[in-house]
């Protein structure tokens, strides 16, 4: 017999239909076996799908790319705590905790929506030879976070510019590589490549403000920030420096509602 499963899609980091970063969500009541969810998944063909299930003060909260399930995700986080705020949660604090990611928080901020993750922890490195040829430029300097590259350039002209070789940059052991400046109009601005995990370009990467917003925060010597990640359907977002935890603010915006048969 089959099963009428809710299916949201939430573009997440715009105030706009057809900007930031497009997520699926799945509210489920108990969790779907995993295969199925991977399925799922690469059905809808998203940079993100998230599943969660409502517990006694929580949600429990997992995400899965076309191809693999990850340790974590912003803006899917983000999709998720809409579509739970637009249901008729009650509170203005919405707490998930993720298996590979522990807590999570999302709360309401004047209009847009606030998370509330752990701060990346960064270390200087040599960049791998897939990594400069796959990106075509030399960097200023090279990082390793949790779970991937960081790469900082000079200008944002250079981020506009990037026309990378997705082939090069699948073969580097990282879930992929972050690649940021300065802004013109914001403080920083970055490009997200993850061809390891199924998404070449994602428009707009929550967890990789984990490990951008500490590195800025420092060199800029300040704790609250602006961002912009300049995909084609590009994103903004505001970003406070916590120390050990950042806050990633921005906007969500319900794209559609239907049931899959599963």
């Amino acid at each position: 017999m089959k099963k009428n499963q809710t299916i949201y899609q939430v573009d997440a980091f715009t105030e706009n239909i057809f900007g930031g970063n497009p997520a699926a969500v799945c509210p489920l009541e108990n969790w779907l076996p995993d295969d199925l969810m991977q399925n799922i998944a690469m059905e809808n063909n998203l940079a993100e799908t998230a599943f969660y299930v409502p517990q006694k003060n929580h949600f429990e909260l997992r995400w899965f790319t076309p191809t693999i399930e990850v340790d974590l995700c912003g803006h899917a986080t983000l999709a998720s705590a809409h579509i739970i705020f637009s249901n008729g949660f009650e509170g203005d604090k919405v707490l998930f905790i993720s298996p590979k990611s522990g807590e999570l928080s999302v709360r309401k901020n004047e209009g847009m929506y606030t998370m509330n993750f752990p701060s990346d922890t960064l270390e200087k490195v040599n960049a791998p030879t897939e990594l400069i040829k796959g990106l075509g430029i030399t960097p200023m300097e090279v990082f390793k976070g949790k779970t991937d590259y960081m790469v900082i350039v000079e200008n944002q002209t250079i981020i506009e510019s990037l026309q990378p070789n997705f082939k090069l940059l699948e073969k580097i052991k990282a879930r992929g590589t972050i690649v940021t400046a300065p802004g013109r109009d914001v403080d920083f601005v970055s490009r997200c490549f993850f061809p390891q995990v199924g998404v070449d370009e994602d428009p707009t990467t929550g967890s990789a403000h984990t490990s951008m917003i500490p590195y800025w925060a420092n060199k800029l010597r300040k704790n609250e920030l602006t961002a912009a990640q300049l995909s084609k359907r590009k994103g903004n977002l505001k970003c406070s420096y916590l120390i050990d935890r950042v806050e990633i603010s921005g906007f969500a915006k319900t794209y559609l509602m239907g049931k899959i048969f599963i």
